[in-house]
C-alpha cells in the first residue's frame, strides 16, 4: 500500500505539471523512451530571434518621454531581463542533452572518428567522477587529520583540483570536437551548438547569459539606477503648430509600439513551437503512468517490482525533460506579460492620439471662426464707412486703417495659434524679421509716417504745404511718398512745372519741417518795407501809413475775422486778430518802415498791388513825404 499511494503522489505530481504547461498538445511522441529533442538550427534560430527581440528595448526607450510611459518601459525591462537568461538556459540543456544522446548512442555516427571521439568523451567523463570523488575524499581526512598528515593532504587537495580542472578541459575539447564532427556529417554546419550557444552569449551583457536566477541582484540593481528615472512630464503642446508636431510623434510611437508587438507575437509562436513536443512527451508519460496505477491494485509481488522500475524510470525521464519545459513554460508567461503591456501602452498612445487631435480639430474650429468673425466686422465695417463717411479722403483713410487692422490682428491670430513651442523656427524667423528690419527700416518709417501725415492736423490733397524749404500744392498722398506740385512767383501761387516728392520719412527728420494751413484757413502774412527821408516828419508819415493800410485792408478784413474765428475753434485757443502792424524806426539813412499784414492766398497779388498803390497816393499828398527806397511785399514765414 505504501508503494501505491507513492506511486498515486507521483502520478498526480506529473499531471499536474503537464497541464500547467499548456494542456493538451498536437503533437504525440513516438516512444517514452526517446524524448524530443529540437534540430540545433531551430534552437539557434530561437535564441538569436530572443537576443534580437531583446535589443528592441533601445527603441523603447526612446519612446519612453513620459513618466507614463517609464511605468510600461521599466515593466517590460524587468520582463526582458528574465527571458533572455531562460532561453540560454533552454538552449544549453538542449545541447546537453544532445550531447547525453549522442554519448549513449556512439553508433549513430557514420565513420569511425566520431565514435572514437565518442568514447574518449565517455572515458574523461569517467575520469573526472573519478577524480571528484577522490578529492571528496580526501577533503573529509583533511578536516579530522592529525596537524602533521594535514599539510600533506592539503597538497594532495590542491593536487586533485589541478588534475580536475585539466580533465574537465580535456572533456569540453574532445566534446566541442565529436559535436564538430557530429554536425558536419549531418549538414546542420560547421560549429557545434554549444560552440554556437556561447558565441551568442558572448554577443550579450555576461548578466544575461547566465543561468536564470543567479543575476537578478545585479538587474534589479540596474533597473535603479537607470536614467530614465529622470524622465519628466513634457508640458502640453497649446498651438496648432505644437499639436500636429505632437500628432506626428504619437504616431510614429504607436507603429514603433505595433512592430514591437508583432515581434513578440513571433518569439511567442517560436516558444510555442518548441515547448509543444516537449508538453506531449510528459503527456505520453502521464499517461504510461496512469496504466502503471491501474494495474498496481491487481499485481504480484514480482509485477509490482517490475513496476516500481518502470515507474523510476519514468520519473527520472520527467526529471530530465523539464529542465527543458520549464524555461519554455516561463518565457511564454513572461512574453505574455510583455505583450500585455506593450498592447496597454499602445492603447495610452492611442488615447493619447485621440484627445490631441479633438484638441487640433477644436483650435482649427476656433482659427477659422475668428477669423470668419473678423472678415464679417471688417465687412460691417466697410458699408459703415461709405454709407456715413461722405469726405473722400477720410473715406480713403478709415478704409485703409480697415485693412490693416484686420490683416494685423488675423497675423496675430494666426501667430498665437502656430507659434506656441515653435522652438527654433521661432528663433529663425525673428532672427529674419530684425535682418528685414535693419533693411528696410526707412520703408517702414516711411510707413510709420503716413499715419503722422493723414492724423488730425495732417496734411491732405490739395493743401497748400511748405516741406524742406519747398513750397508747393499737395497732389498724392503715397503710403511710403508725398508729391507736391511746386509753387513759386508772387505769392508764392504760381507753378513751377515740376513736381517734388519725399519720403514720408521726413517728418521725423529734425532739420526738415513740414509746414501746412491750419485747417480752415488760407491767409499768409505778406511784408512791406519802405525807406523815408531823415528829414521826414515822424507823426505825420505813421499817421499817413496807418490810413492807407487801414483803406487797402478793409475790403478782407470781414473775411479774416471769420479765419480767426475757425482757427479759435479747431485750435481750441485765443488767437490774436488778424491785422496789419507798423513798424517805424530811425536808422542812418533815415526813417525804415515795415508793414505786415495779412492776406488771402487767392487775392494776395490783388491786395499786394492795392497797398502799394494807397501808400504812393499817401506820400504824394502835401506836404509830400520823400521815399528813398521800397521792396515789393514778400512772403514771411511768421507775424
Amino acid at each position: 500500500m505504501r508503494f501505491k499511494k507513492a506511486a498515486q503522489i507521483i502520478a498526480i505530481f506529473l499531471t499536474i505539471s503537464a497541464l500547467e504547461s499548456g494542456g493538451p498538445a498536437q503533437t504525440s511522441p513516438a516512444s517514452p523512451l526517446s524524448p524530443p529533442s529540437a534540430e540545433p538550427a531551430q534552437i539557434v534560430h530561437f535564441l538569436s530571434q530572443t537576443i534580437t527581440w531583446y535589443r528592441q528595448r533601445a527603441v523603447e526607450q526612446q519612446l519612453a518621454t513620459e513618466p507614463s510611459d517609464l511605468t510600461f518601459f521599466d515593466e517590460n525591462r524587468r520582463v526582458a531581463d528574465q527571458v533572455v537568461p531562460l532561453a540560454f538556459d533552454y538552449a544549453r540543456a538542449q545541447a546537453e542533452q544532445r550531447a547525453k544522446q549522442r554519448t549513449l548512442q556512439p553508433s549513430s555516427a557514420n565513420n569511425g572518428q566520431t565514435v572514437g571521439l565518442t568514447r574518449l568523451v565517455q572515458q574523461a567523463e569517467q575520469q573526472i567522477q573519478d577524480t571528484e570523488t577522490e578529492l571528496e575524499g580526501a577533503r573529509a581526512k583533511l578536516g579530522s587529520a592529525s596537524p602533521g598528515k594535514k599539510k600533506a593532504l592539503a597538497a594532495q587537495a590542491a593536487e586533485l583540483e589541478s588534475e580536475l580542472g585539466l580533465l574537465q578541459a580535456r572533456r569540453d575539447a574532445l566534446q566541442t570536437m565529436a559535436e564538430f564532427m557530429s554536425t558536419s556529417q549531418s549538414g546542420t554546419g560547421g560549429m557545434g551548438l554549444r560552440a554556437q550557444i556561447e558565441e551568442l552569449a558572448r554577443s550579450v551583457p555576461t548578466t544575461l547569459s547566465r543561468p536564470a536566477g543567479t543575476n537578478q541582484g545585479e538587474i534589479s540593481a540596474q533597473t535603479v539606477a537607470s536614467p530614465n528615472n529622470a524622465v519628466s512630464k513634457k508640458p502640453q503642446p497649446s498651438g496648432i503648430w505644437g499639436l500636429t508636431a505632437d500628432l506626428i510623434q504619437l504616431s510614429g510611437k504607436k507603429h514603433s509600439l505595433e512592430d514591437e508587438i508583432g515581434a513578440t507575437q513571433e518569439l511567442s509562436s517560436s516558444a510555442q513551437g518548441l515547448r509543444a513536443p516537449l508538453v506531449g512527451y510528459l503527456q505520453n508519460l502521464v499517461h504510461q503512468g496512469d496504466r502503471l496505477f491501474a494495474a498496481a491494485d491487481t499485481a504480484a509481488a514480482a509485477q509490482l517490482v517490475e513496476e516500481k522500475k518502470q515507474l523510476d524510470a519514468l520519473t527520472a525521464q520527467f526529471k530530465q525533460n523539464s529542465a527543458d519545459l520549464l524555461p519554455l513554460s516561463k518565457i511564454l508567461v513572461l512574453v505574455d506579460i510583455y505583450q500585455r503591456t506593450l498592447n496597454s501602452w499602445r492603447e495610452s498612445v492611442t488615447d493619447e492620439i485621440h484627445e490631441e487631435l479633438r484638441q487640433l480639430l477644436l483650435r482649427v474650429g476656433l482659427l477659422l471662426a475668428l477669423i470668419v468673425v473678423i472678415l464679417v466686422i471688417g465687412e460691417v465695417w466697410r458699408k459703415t464707412t461709405f454709407r456715413y463717411v461722405r469726405d473722400v479722403r477720410r473715406r480713403y483713410q478709415f478704409l485703409l486703417l480697415r485693412r490693416v487692422v484686420m490683416w494685423l490682428a488675423v497675423g496675430v491670430i494666426i501667430l498665437l495659434t502656430f507659434a506656441s513651442q515653435l522652438g527654433s523656427a521661432v528663433t529663425f524667423a525673428g532672427l529674419i524679421t530684425a535682418g528685414v528690419a535693419v533693411a528696410l527700416q526707412n520703408v517702414i518709417l516711411s510707413a510709420v509716417a503716413y499715419f503722422f501725415l493723414i492724423g488730425k492736423y495732417g496734411i491732405r490733397v490739395g493743401d497748400r504745404v511748405q516741406i524742406a524749404g519747398v513750397a508747393g500744392e499737395v497732389v498724392d498722398i503715397g503710403l511710403l511718398r508725398i508729391h507736391l506740385m511746386e509753387l513759386s512767383g508772387p505769392g508764392d501761387g504760381q507753378p513751377t512745372g515740376r513736381i517734388v516728392a519725399f519720403s514720408n520719412s521726413i517728418v521725423f527728420q529734425p532739420t526738415a519741417g513740414v509746414f501746412k494751413q491750419i485747417p480752415g484757413t488760407n491767409f499768409i502774412w505778406h511784408e512791406v518795407k519802405l525807406t523815408l527821408a531823415a528829414d521826414t516828419d515822424y507823426h505825420a508819415a505813421k499817421e499817413r501809413i496807418n490810413h492807407s493800410v487801414d483803406r487797402a485792408l478793409a475790403e478782407s478784413r470781414e473775411g479774416l475775422e471769420a479765419q480767426r474765428l475757425m482757427m479759435e475753434r479747431n485750435l481750441t485757443v485765443s488767437p490774436a486778430e488778424l491785422r496789419a502792424k507798423i513798424r517805424l524806426h530811425y536808422t542812418a539813412s533815415g526813417i525804415e518802415v515795415s508793414v505786415r499784414f495779412p492776406v488771402e492766398l487767392e487775392k494776395a497779388s490783388d491786395m499786394d498791388d492795392l497797398l502799394m498803390k494807397e501808400l504812393m497816393s499817401a506820400f504824394e499828398r502835401e506836404p509830400k513825404l520823400k521815399l528813398v527806397s521800397a521792396e515789393m511785399p514778400a512772403t514771411v514765414a511768421n507775424s
